[in-house]
């Protein structure tokens, strides 16, 4: 058992589980054990890459670091402008309630029908991502974008129109919701992680509350229309930079090559960590194994390098790289993948990213809507331009919440790696949770106990919207960990997985949207948010045991196989 976590009993390696640190100080220097396998030489001492690229020059992880992060850098500022279609209406509450001659409920099922859009999207876009990759995805969503904000800016009082707007611009923005931290998993080996998929986190869930401070002066100063004709500009440049820029992400490599995805079959000696070397299933070294298991002894660290491919193909020229397609990325049919995330609901490792991921984020919604039933209304009366301005504190928070998780995710793992004898757990991830818990919880409680007071006087506006801030820096760490924690321990399953997540938050922001006002209206603000807070404390209590059995549930449903029941449906006879 290493540092609380259980080990298999059914498996001596299980996929995810890595050698990855040699020394407690330093990542794996590669040696003769290593020979052939590809490193990083950036540093003082060369890191040993999972996965390991190919030899192909097309292979993403073969691309100059450069290119790889002007990629993630394009995609992360489309997603924010695709993003802030979601938020647009936080600061135009009433001005839009009072417009269209509807409640504030009706009202506020319009940032609820956008995400309804994100999550009905997802489970058609996310497959075609499988099978096909996920630039014509990226692309397609942004021309629905482009043309769907115009669509929302020039409905004029048609509430119909503009509920129809809404649903189209969240499946434009579903690819950005679901695919853009897969493709980190794509560019970057574990050991460069972190801190990218830090930004991307920020980019997609806090880069949106950027959006109303800006929302609010644009209402004010020339009419609520423009924030949507001004995003949809926006959308438009990113749709240019994205198609000149940003080539297919996905690859289609040897598994020989995922040195962390592979098992060996037998049981893993009780009290001992499992064995770090990935390649010990070469059917050369069988012997030597069974010899070793027979005097209990540790076999060496070996990792053999798969040969590379007969036959290394030309570097694509920019102007191949321009194209929608590169062919299939896997053998398995589009309507077999359309399945398969649904039986992961089922998987407690899934179960727990949609939790820790999507709550925090359904709760934003929840207090976006006490700002505005608050701020808005008596005694306050702010305007559209000052409620925009008070998103600022949420921002400052979501900045934070990058920082600490860009910081934490990759020093954590460092750390529990060095203390683990320098195997990796992708359990590792799941300790980002307890700054989300801490952090989260004092905005989540502070939120709770000061909103309600704001119409007696007792505490001044600021108060409840710095708790705020604490919130998102917490919804930012959370949605980090969880992500890890997918594409590490389950990189194969990552898009499916994503896929998950993104159908459960947003389907739970529409069910929040749509009881929001009424709920608070019934119970006030400190009853509901008190019960959302202690939700959130069972939420984040759930990754105890995550962590202590995380590591038998991937070798148990390695070995058990839940999406067994979708494999063949649609493929060809």
């Amino acid at each position: 058992m290493g540092l609380g976590i259980l080990e298999s009993r059914s498996l001596e390696h299980v996929p995810g589980t890595t050698r990855y640190y040699d020394d407690p100080n330093r990542p794996q220097v590669a040696n003769g054990a290593d020979h052939g396998l590809k490193v990083d030489a950036s540093g003082k001492l060369p890191i040993i890459l999972i996965p390991q690229p190919s030899d192909d020059p097309n292979d993403p992880l073969n691309w100059p670091l450069w290119r790889r992060d002007l990629i993630t850098f394009t995609l992360s500022m489309a997603a924010i402008f695709a993003t802030a279609l979601g938020p647009i209406l936080a600061a135009n509450t009433v001005v839009l309630s009072l417009w269209f001659g509807e409640s504030l409920t009706k009202t506020a099922m319009l940032t609820g029908y956008f995400l309804l859009g994100v999550g009905g999207a997802a489970i058609f876009f996310v497959p075609s991502g499988r099978v096909w990759g996920k630039r014509h995805l990226f692309i397609l969503g942004l021309i629905i974008l482009v043309g769907s904000a115009a669509w929302g800016g020039a409905v004029g009082t048609n509430y119909k129109s503009f509920i129809g707007a809404r649903v189209i611009q969240g499946v434009g923005c579903s690819p950005y919701e679901t695919l853009v931290n897969v493709a980190v998993g794509d560019l970057y080996p574990v050991h460069q992680r972190g801190i990218r998929m830090a930004f991307t986190n920020l980019a997609v869930f806090g880069g949106a509350f950027f959006t109303p401070i800006l929302v609010g002066k644009i209402t004010g100063t020339i009419g609520w229309e423009w924030t949507f004709y001004f995003t949809s500009i926006f959308l438009a440049l990113s749709l240019v930079a994205v198609v000149l820029f940003c080539p297919e992400t996905a690859f289609r490599r040897d598994m020989s090559l995922n040195i962390d995805m592979v098992t060996i079959d037998t049981p893993a000696p009780v009290g001992r960590a499992s064995p770090s070397s990935e390649g010990q299933n070469d059917p050369s070294g069988s012997e030597d194994v069974e010899k070793l298991h027979q005097t209990g002894e540790q076999p060496a660290p070996v990792i053999r390098p798969a040969a590379g491919p007969a036959v290394i193909p030309p570097k694509k020229t920019w102007v191949q790289s321009l194209a929608l397609f590169d062919g299939r990325k896997t053998d398995d049919s589009y309507f077999e993948l359309l399945l398969r995330p649904f039986p992961l609901f089922l998987q407690p490792a899934f179960f727990w990213g949609c939790l820790i991921q999507g709550t925090m984020i359904g709760w934003t919604v929840f207090i976006g809507v006490i700002v505005a039933a608050t701020l808005l209304m008596p005694p306050f009366f702010w305007s559209e331009v000052e409620a925009g301005y008070a998103y600022a504190a949420p921002f400052i928070g979501a900045l934070c919440g990058f920082a600490i998780a860009g910081l934490f995710s990759d020093w954590s793992a460092k750390y529990m790696t060095s203390l683990n004898g320098g195997i990796y757990e992708p359990e590792f991830r799941i300790l980002m949770v307890f700054p989300m818990f801490i952090i989260g919880g004092i905005g989540l409680f502070g939120f709770a106990l000061t909103s309600g007071e704001l119409i007696t006087g007792k505490y001044a506006w600021p108060v409840p919207l710095t708790f705020f801030a604490f919130e998102v820096a917490g919804m930012v760490i959370g949605a980090v960990a969880s992500s890890l924690y997918i594409v590490d321990a389950y990189r194969d399953l990552a898009i499916e997985g994503f896929t998950c997540m993104a159908i459960f938050k947003n389907f739970l922001g529409f069910g929040l949207t749509f009881s929001a006002y009424d709920w608070i209206i019934q119970s006030g603000p400190r009853t509901v948010m008190l019960a959302i807070s202690i939700v959130q404390v069972v939420v984040c209590a759930t990754s105890i045991p995550m962590y202590i059995y995380g590591k038998r549930v991937r070798a148990y449903y390695h070995k058990h196989d839940l999406l067994r029941w979708t494999k063949g449906i649609g493929r060809r006879r």
